[in-house]
């Protein structure tokens, strides 16, 4: 544990229960998000879409695509 998180958790020890437990909550729903985020980021990019990408990039190269603004998407 962190020294900064250490001395959150002592801090937090002066609150009154019903607010530590609001604390924990916040920091639980927190930790697993960020959890969640770090597996799907460590995840393979989906293949499909990198095909997409490239074809577009070629198609782009080769002068298949026209330039558009975005009024006129």
């Amino acid at each position: 544990m962190t020294d900064l998180l250490a001395e959150a958790f002592r801090k937090a020890q002066d609150l009154p229960d019903y607010l530590q437990n609001e604390l924990a909550e916040q920091l639980i729903d927190d930790v697993e998000n960020e959890l969640k985020w770090q597996r799907s980021l460590s995840q393979p990019q989906n293949a499909k879409l990198e095909e997409l990408a490239a074809k577009a990039l070629s198609d782009s190269i080769n002068g298949k695509t026209k330039a558009l603004g975005f009024d006129e998407l």
